[in-house]
């Protein structure tokens, strides 16, 4: 029991040895060619520097859907473990960055919906000067506004006429005028900034005795074949160029005569008209109302 054998160790070793641990090798891809039901995924999103691991997860879903299905949070929450408040933060997260935003337009009946769009490639990455990605589109962090470029600036529209009543139903009708208009052409779609510029232009129509649909008419005719690249600008021109004439003054309407009211004569009792009660014409002395 008490024999020593020196050439046994002191204590027992690991099964591995540090320098033989599979992970420190790194990680080895052991990829297939997709030729089919496959989404391309930029390394932008998916290695992004200030996205969390669920946002960056769910980013990657969305960029997987067809057109047309449905992203809101109660069918994401419907579909996924993380509920609703977690996934409401990552859809947060994924439009602060770009990769998601929406819109709100207004459908034919009058209802509002709101349109979500996923964007694969936001305008902070686009933007990236080429010095800052990669051949193998390393993960960029999003450009802080003063290092993007600045996109072209679109020219302001031009002054419209205004009215010279500023009455909440004129200016509500010239609105209702110009949300019609996609009604009769459908490149006529504006936006609520866009119609709130011109809306005084119309009511200044209106309130010239041009009824809505003369404005509507003088508004869609004749219009440019192909696409209208700034229908609100081309309304802009046509309001303030084809502007009516103030209608004719009218002089007020004559009076009305004046009819007294029935009196029954003093002395032969025959009903007359006259200012007041006495004797009827025949009655009186002279011929004349007493």
């Amino acid at each position: 029991m008490d024999t020593q054998h020196p050439s046994a160790p002191s204590r027992a070793r690991s099964r591995i040895a540090g320098h033989d641990h599979p992970n420190r090798g790194g990680l080895i891809h052991d990829n297939s060619r997709h030729t089919a039901r496959f989404t391309v995924i930029g390394n932008h999103l998916a290695q992004h520097a200030d996205l969390s691991l669920l946002a960056i997860g769910l980013g990657t879903h969305i960029q997987s859907l067809p057109r047309g299905a449905r992203i809101d949070i109660k069918t994401l929450a419907a579909r996924f473990p993380e509920g609703v408040t977690r996934i409401a933060a990552a859809l947060r997260e994924l439009e602060k960055h770009g990769y998601l935003r929406r819109v709100r337009e207004r459908v034919p009946g009058g209802r509002i919906i709101t349109r979500t769009i996923s964007c694969n490639r936001p305008p902070a990455v686009r933007s990236a000067r080429s010095g800052h990605e990669s051949a193998s589109d390393r993960p960029l962090r999003p450009a802080p506004a003063g290092d993007r470029e600045p996109g072209p600036r679109r020219k302001a529209l031009s002054a419209v006429p205004s009215p010279s009543s500023s009455a909440p139903a004129l200016l509500q009708a010239a609105t209702d005028v110009l949300a019609d208009l996609r009604r009769h052409d459908t490149r006529l779609m504006l936006s609520a900034t866009d119609t709130a510029h011109l809306a005084p232009g119309v009511a200044a129509w209106l309130e010239r005795d041009v009824s809505p649909s003369a404005v509507r008419r003088a508004l869609t005719a004749s219009l440019p074949e192909g696409t209208l690249h700034r229908p609100a600008a081309l309304l802009a021109h046509r309001l303030t160029t084809q502007l009516p004439s103030p209608p004719p003054f009218a002089s007020p309407a004559p009076e009305a005569p004046v009819r007294h009211p029935l009196h029954n004569c003093d002395n032969c009792d025959r009903a007359f008209r006259a200012p007041a009660p006495g004797r009827c014409r025949d009655c009186s002395p002279g011929g004349r109302l007493a």
